[in-house]
């Protein structure tokens, strides 16, 4: 496994429970589904993996989350990165004002001495989302709903991640562009090795790519199994 949530509650403002013992596992290069109702708890079972939670005054409190072996729920957000989780935003965060070319640059800032991947992971990159490179001059900001989403896919994986977490990439998206981004998160996941744990409120469309998953409701997993 290369990611094991053990038993893990988090309070927010040191009194709110949201999360009541969860326990999940990713296999590696696998695709995992995290499905619930809003407010059930799946953003926050990904702010607890990547660290965080602290902005928002949550803290895990209970349980631990091991990557690869290593505890990580007590490591500051900027180490998760460097060892290889990289968390993809709900709402399509972009940088508005620099270019989506500038955009991937600063998603490789951990790699940036080894300029060798940058430009690998920039044709890469560029592979797998087309749409982009006639943009890659173009602001973030004016990008369609769909080109920002593929630009923070992008982004992320300039980080060279082993973990990537996304939450709701299909948020507000057009059904044809919804499955080409997820199936273009399928292949991501099998042709560069990357685990995928996808937090999605589109239960048919994201079990249609996953290879397993869980389902929460009030903070708890009340299902899982394959997909």
């Amino acid at each position: 496994m290369i990611l094991s949530v053990n038993n893990i509650e988090v309070i927010y403002n040191y009194v709110i429970l949201v999360l009541k013992g969860i326990s999940l596992q990713i296999k590696e290069e696998s695709v995992t589904a995290l499905l619930g109702s809003n407010g059930a708890g799946k953003s926050t079972t990904l702010k607890a993996i990547s660290g965080l939670l602290g902005p928002e005054n949550g803290e895990v409190t209970h349980g631990d989350i091991q990557f690869m072996g290593q505890r990580i729920d007590k490591k500051p957000p900027e180490d998760i990165v460097r060892m290889g989780i990289f968390q993809v935003m709900e709402g399509r965060r972009v940088f508005e004002d620099l270019t989506v070319h500038e955009n991937l640059r600063a998603g490789s800032y951990v790699r940036h001495r080894d300029r060798a991947w940058v430009k690998q992971g920039m044709e890469m990159i560029y592979g797998y989302f087309p749409t982009l490179v006639p943009r890659k001059n173009k602001l973030a900001g004016y990008l369609s709903g769909g080109e920002q989403q593929m630009l923070v896919i992008g982004r992320a994986l300039m980080s060279k991640p082993r973990l990537l977490l996304l939450d709701e990439p299909s948020l507000g998206l057009a059904p044809i562009v919804v499955k080409t981004i997820f199936d273009i998160i399928k292949t991501i996941s099998r042709e560069e090795r990357v685990s995928v744990l996808l937090v999605e409120q589109n239960a048919q469309q994201a079990l249609l790519i996953a290879d397993y998953a869980y389902i929460m409701e009030n903070g708890k997993i009340v299902l899982d199994g394959p997909s």
